[in-house]
């Protein structure tokens, strides 16, 4: 699977980005591999995947995975109307890193 470098994107001025883990749970109804196509091709938003615990029976994918997102609010709302739509229960964090000096 070939992702984007999120460092190799320069962000637009005025335009202010949040990082966010979403955690998608997998009902059947679509396959892993076409969300992830979806997300980044055609909503063109750049993921990393932190965690997936995906199964494979008869055809279809049952169970979760954890996306870390950096995006616009606008392009996040487009993803989470996109993923009720098609009935994937989701939640979302804001990612918070703290940083000691």
């Amino acid at each position: 699977m070939i992702t984007r470098n999120l460092q190799s994107l320069s962000q637009k001025p005025g335009i202010s980005k949040k990082e966010i883990v979403l955690e998608v749970e997998l009902n059947g109804k679509m396959k892993f591999d076409h969300l992830l196509n979806v997300i980044c091709n055609q909503m063109g938003m750049c993921y990393r995947v932190l965690n997936a615990d995906v199964e494979y029976v008869n055809g279809t994918d049952f169970g979760s995975f954890q996306l870390y997102l950096n995006t616009t609010t606008e392009e996040f709302q487009n993803l989470e109307y996109f993923l009720n739509k098609n009935k994937l229960l989701n939640t979302n964090v804001e990612y918070i890193c703290r940083r000691y000096s």
